[in-house]
This record gives structure tokens, sequence and C-alpha cells, in this order.
């Protein structure tokens, strides 16, 4: 009985029931019929009727007629149970039967299969709990080859250039200048560069980037990278200011975490820059019924803006909207998926808003400490 399917169980349960069910009236019936047709004699008897002197033949034909009738009863009443005992058994076992060949199916690597939905409300919703994992895991197949393309992308052409000076350095068509040497250096860190952001966010999406929570007044940092970009800035470049109250209160944050989401939000501005203004804002929302107070920072540009329908992949691994024109002036592509994951590991959230040719604000918030 243990290797019998879940059809076969369902059909020998139903079709058990059923003649139990059978046997049961079969049973009471032979044990108080004849008693109570005895009964019925004699209340006739009483009325009149004379029929002492047959009543036994009576009680025996009774009883043959019984027993034949519960015999062809219970003969009919099997059938019947059986054949609608296995007709509800296949009706149940058939969409687990075309979920375990979807499965099957999607274990080989058919991602698109999908269970098709069911009559039957319990086995429809497992089907739709099993076509949400499928959807989910289609997606990160979708990303993690996205990915694998990306990486493959972006470690090649650095590597392309660093092998091409050097053949040419080997072959003596170069002579070896410090710009070239420069070149060569810019393209290693930018190798060494790439690697270290992936790590990161390989790090951070699995939750094995150490976080280091505790209290701290980020107004000394605002005003510590403001100096520091604004040294790189150029005369003709954006004008770079801190709009901050001068005092801010503590925030249950890490500080070096903290310094990497504002250097990744303020390089990106200032690629994206070439004039206007570069603001680092600073406000406090207060505490409501539904929220804790929060401290919000931002980063505002004039920039060249990012197009609505972008809006949506900004903070995907890779992402590059078509308006760049240099791939060089972008970074790894990454820095704003390792931002949005150091957030969210800090216990806050980061958004975006962008209008195309004026500019484009990013803002996270972070706890009260």
């Amino acid at each position: 009985m243990n290797k019998l399917g879940l059809r076969s169980r369902l059909f020998f349960s139903h079709l058990m029931v059923a003649l139990v069910a059978v046997g049961s009236l079969a049973i009471v019936g032979k044990i108080s019929s004849p008693r109570f047709f005895v009964f019925h004699l004699q209340q006739m008897e009483r009325a009149g009727v004379r029929i002492r002197y047959v009543q036994t033949q009576l009680v025996d034909g009774f009883e043959i007629a019984w027993s034949r009738s519960t015999l062809w009863s219970a003969i009919a009443g099997a059938i019947a149970a059986g054949g609608l005992s296995y007709w509800v058994a296949k009706r149940i076992t058939h969409p687990l039967t075309q979920m375990k060949a979807v499965t099957q199916k999607f274990s080989q690597g058919q991602l698109n299969e999908r269970v098709p939905s069911s009559e039957i409300p319990e086995l429809d919703r497992l089907g739709a709990s099993f076509n949400r994992m499928a959807d989910s895991i289609e997606g990160m197949e979708h990303r993690r080859r996205e990915l694998i393309g990306d990486l493959t992308h972006e470690l090649r052409t650095p590597m392309t250039v660093i092998r091409g000076y050097l053949e040419e350095l080997r072959d003596g068509r170069l002579e070896p200048t410090a710009d070239l040497y420069q070149r060569l250096v810019r393209e290693s860190a930018r190798l060494e560069r790439l690697v270290n952001d992936l790590q990161d966010l390989s790090k951070a999406e699995a939750g094995y980037l150490p976080i280091q929570l505790q209290p701290f007044d980020p107004r000394p940092l605002l005003v510590a990278l403001m100096e520091k970009f604004a040294a790189q800035l150029l005369d003709d470049g954006p004008v770079l200011t801190l709009d901050a109250p001068a005092h801010l209160p503590d925030v249950l944050a890490d500080a070096d975490r903290l310094e990497q989401i504002l250097v990744n939000l303020l390089g990106n501005a200032l690629r994206h820059t070439r004039s206007g203004s570069i603001t680092l804002h600073a406000w406090i929302e207060p505490r409501s019924r539904q929220t804790q107070p929060l401290l919000w920072i931002a980063v505002e540009d004039t920039g060249e803006g990012i197009a609505a329908k972008d809006l949506p992949h900004i903070f995907e691994r890779f992402w590059r909207s078509g308006q760049t024109q240099s791939r060089l002036s972008m970074g790894t592509g990454i820095g704003l998926a390792i931002a949005r994951r150091l957030i969210e590991l800090q216990g806050g959230r980061i958004e975006v808003e962008s209008q195309p040719g004026k500019g484009t604000t990013f803002k996270f918030c972070l706890p009260f400490a």
C-alpha cells in the first residue's frame, strides 16, 4: 500500500468508504428490519387481519427478499462508487501530473514552462505559487546571463587596451613615454576597481559585507566630502554647494560605508554635469504615526538627466543609459547597485528623480541613532 500512487490511494479510499457505508446499511437492515416487520404484522393482527398461521412464511420471505435486494444493491453501489472514485481521483491527480511534467521540464532548463490553472482552488493556489517561483528563477537566470555578458565585456575592454600597448612596446613600434605608462596604469586601475566593486556587490547581496552600525554625526563627513570634491573641479566646471543645517542629529549607520555611498553619488554627478551646479542636501523628516524620524541626504545636479524609461533600471548591475557618449566616463556600471544594497543594509532606502536636460537627484534616508 505504501508504494501506491496518489490516484490509487484516492480510488481505494473512496471505494472503501462506499463499501463500509453499504456494509453498514446491510448489517443494520439485516438486524432491525425483521423485527420491525414482525411488529408490523402484530399490529395487523390486532386490527383483525388473520395472519398468525402464515407469519413465519411471511418473515422468511421478507428476509430472503431483503437479502437478495441488499446483495444487488451492494453490487450496484460498489460499481457506482468505484466509477465515481476513479473519476474523482483522476480529476484530482491530473493537475498534479501536469505539475510533475512541468517541473521536470523546468529542471531540464526549459524555464518558460508554467503550470496551467486548475478548477480545484488548493491546487490552483499551489500552481500559482510555483509559477511565481518560476518567474523569479527565470528572471534571476536572465540577469545572471546578462551579468556574465556585461562582465566579460567590461573586462575585455581594459585588457585589450593593456595588451595592445604592451605588444606595441615589445615590437618597438611605441616609445615608452610617461603618458603611455599613465594610460596603462589607468586601465589597470579600472580593472582593479571593477574587481573590487564586483566583490563588494557580491558580499553585499549575500549579506557578508561587514556593516558596523553605530551613532555618529554625519555633518563633518558631508563637509569633508565637499572639500575633497571641490579640489577636483575645474574653473569652468559645476559649482559644488552644501545645503544642510548647522547641526544634524546622530544617525545609526556605518561611517565608512556612508562615505562610499556619497563618493559614488557625487562622482556620478560630476561625470554627468559639465556646468551648472551640484548640491549636497541634508534635512530631517519628523516622526509620524507610521514612521520614525529620518535623516535624508540628497545629491542634486543640473546635468544631462535620465530618461523616464531608464529610471526603473538605474540600480541594476551594469546598466547604462543610451544617452551616455563615453563608456569610460561611466565607471564600472555597478556603483549604484552597491550603493542601494549598502543603504538597505543600514536600514534606509534610496530614490531617484530625474528629467532629461534638467538634472538628476539621488536621495536616501537613514534612521536616527
